[in-house]
C-alpha cells in the first residue's frame, strides 16, 4: 500500500505540475510578451508613443485581465488603469530579482470593482520611467485550488481503495496460508491421506499445493514400501516362531533334568519376547493403516485406568514401588476400549519398568474444559529432551535404558492409538523421572477420591 501510495502521489504531482504549472507559465509568458512589446514601442516611438499604446489598450478592453501602470519621476502616473503603485512594490518585500511580484488589488483601486489577485512584472523603461505590466490570476488560482482539491480527493479515494484491496488480498492470502497450515498440521498429526486442496486457478498457491501433494504422495509411497517390508517380515516370521514356541513348550514338558529344563525355559521366554515384538509390529501396522476406529463406544476412562492400575499393582509391589492414583470418576470418552486399555497399560508398564525400587509412580485423570488428560508420572531414569520425539519411532530406545528388557515399540504403539483417537501425547520432566500426558476429548466428569496401597490420593 505504501509503494502504491507513493507511485500515485508522484503521478498526481506530475499531473498538477503539468496543468497548474503550465497555466502559470503561460501567464508569465504572456506578461513577458507584453513587456517586450511595450519596450519596442518605446524604442520606436518614444515616450508619447508608449503612453498612446497603453491608453489605447486600456480603452479597448477596460474590463480585461491586463493591468498597466506607467509612471515618471516621483511615481507620477502617465498612463494605465491603476492609480497608484501596489503596497508590495513600495515595500519591495515581495519583489523578486527579476521584478516579478504577486499582489492583491483592492476593489477601490481595481478596474473590476472587486478584490483581485494580480501577478505582474516591473520594467524600468528609461531613467526614472517605470512600467508595471500584470495579469489578473484570480481565475488561475481558483482553477489551481480546484485541481488541488480534486487531486486531494483522488489521493484519498485511491488510498481508500488501495487499503480495501490490500485488506482483501491479505485476507485471501491469509486464508490460503491458513488452509496450508491446518492441512499440514493434520498431516503431521498422522493423517497422511489428507492433501492440500487447490482452487483450480493455477496460481502460485495452486502450483505450491500441487508440488506439496506430489511430494506427500511420494513420501507415502516410500513409507508404505518400508512399512510393507517390515510388516511382511513380521507376518512371515510369526508363524514359524509360533511353531518354535509350541515345540519348546512341548519339550519343556518332556525334559526331566533341572538344568535342561531351565535352558528350555529361557529359550521359551526368548521366543515369547520375539512373538510379542512381532505382535506389536503387526498391531501398529494395523492401527496406522486402518485410518479410523472400527469399535467406537463411550468408554469410562476412570474405570479403565483403575482396572489397568489394579492389573499392575502386584508388579509394583514386587519392586516395592508406591503407586499413587488421582482420578476423576465417570469421565467418558468416545473410543475403542481395548486400544485405550492397551495404551494406558503400556505407559504404566514402562513406568514400573524404568522406576527403581522404592520409587513412586503416579497415575492421574483430570478434565480441563472439554478435554480429558491422563498422566503417568514416574521417578525413574526419564528421557532426555533431545530424544523425546525419537522414542515414538519403532525400535528406538534411549541409550541408558538398553539394559532393561523391551523392544522399543511400546511408545510407538501408544502414539498410534492416541493418533487414531485424534488425541495428543506429550513427554515432559517429572523432576525426577518422566511425565507422559495423553489428551483426549471428554464426555463428562465428576471428582472423586481413592486410597491405593495404603496411600491417600485425591482427585483434582
Amino acid at each position: 500500500m505504501a509503494l502504491f501510495a507513493t507511485s500515485v502521489f508522484i503521478l498526481l504531482g506530475f499531473i498538477y505540475w503539468a496543468t497548474a504549472g503550465y497555466m502559470a507559465d503561460q501567464t508569465d509568458e504572456t506578461i513577458e510578451a507584453e513587456v517586450l512589446g511595450l519596450a519596442e514601442q518605446y524604442q520606436r516611438h518614444g515616450l508619447n508613443g508608449l503612453v498612446s499604446v497603453i491608453r489605447e489598450r486600456v480603452a479597448r478592453d477596460p474590463n480585461g485581465k491586463s493591468v498597466y501602470l506607467f509612471t515618471a519621476r516621483n511615481r507620477v502616473k502617465l498612463a494605465g488603469n491603476l492609480d497608484q503603485w501596489p503596497v508590495e512594490v513600495l515595500s519591495k518585500e515581495s519583489l523578486s530579482e527579476e521584478g516579478w511580484l504577486n499582489f492583491v488589488l483592492e476593489k477601490e483601486n481595481s478596474p473590476w470593482n472587486v478584490d483581485r489577485l494580480v501577478r505582474g512584472k516591473i520594467f524600468v523603461v528609461h531613467g526614472e520611467l517605470s512600467l508595471l505590466v500584470g495579469r489578473d490570476i484570480q481565475e488561475l488560482m481558483t482553477v489551481k485550488k480546484l485541481i488541488e482539491r480534486a487531486l486531494s480527493w483522488g489521493m484519498g479515494i485511491t488510498l481508500a481503495f488501495a487499503l480495501m484491496g490490500g485488506v482483501m488480498m491479505t485476507r485471501s492470502m491469509a486464508r490460503r496460508i491458513e488452509m496450508f497450515n491446518v492441512t499440514s498440521q493434520r498431516i503431521m498429526n498422522g493423517n497422511l491421506a489428507l492433501r492440500i486442496p487447490t482452487k483450480g486457478t493455477h496460481d502460485d498457491f495452486d502450483q505450491l499445493a500441487a508440488n506439496l501433494n506430489m511430494m506427500l504422495d511420494r513420501i507415502v509411497q516410500l513409507m508404505e514400501g518400508i512399512r510393507h517390508v517390515s510388516d511382511n517380515i513380521a507376518h512371515d516370521l510369526k508363524t514359524p516362531l509360533t511353531r518354535l514356541r509350541n515345540q519348546l513348550e512341548t519339550t519343556l514338558l518332556m525334559v526331566k533334568e533341572p538344568e535342561a529344563k531351565e535352558e528350555v525355559g529361557k529359550a521359551l521366554a526368548e521366543a515369547d519376547q520375539m512373538l510379542a515384538t512381532f505382535n506389536a509390529l503387526l498391531r501398529i501396522a494395523r492401527l496406522e493403516s486402518g485410518g479410523k476406529l472400527t469399535h467406537v463406544s463411550e468408554v469410562d476412562v476412570s474405570a479403565l485406568v483403575l482396572d489397568a492400575v489394579e492389573f499392575y499393582e502386584v508388579l509394583a509391589e514386587e519392586k516395592e514401588q508406591r503407586l499413587e492414583l488421582s482420578v476423576a470418576p465417570d469421565v467418558q470418552v468416545n473410543g475403542d476400549r481395548d486400544l485405550l486399555f492397551q495404551a494406558i497399560s503400556n505407559l504404566i508398564d514402562n513406568a514400573i519398568k524404568y522406576t527403581p525400587a522404592h520409587g513412586t509412580i503416579k497415575v492421574e485423570v483430570e478434565t480441563v474444559g472439554v478435554q480429558v488428560i491422563i498422566r503417568v508420572l514416574d521417578s525413574g531414569i526419564g528421557i532426555p529432551e533431545s530424544e523425546r520425539e525419537k522414542v515414538f519411532q519403532r525400535f528406538y530406545r534411549v541409550a541408558k535404558s538398553r539394559s532393561e528388557p523391551g523392544n522399543g515399540l511400546g511408545l510407538s504403539l501408544v502414539s498410534a492409538i492416541v493418533s487414531l483417537h485424534e488425541g495428543r501425547i506429550a513427554l515432559s520432566d517429572a523432576d525426577p523421572g518422566l511425565c507422559v500426558e495423553l489428551t483426549l476429548s471428554q464426555v463428562s466428569h465428576i471428582p472423586m477420591r481413592r486410597r491405593l496401597n495404603g496411600k491417600q490420593s485425591s482427585s483434582a
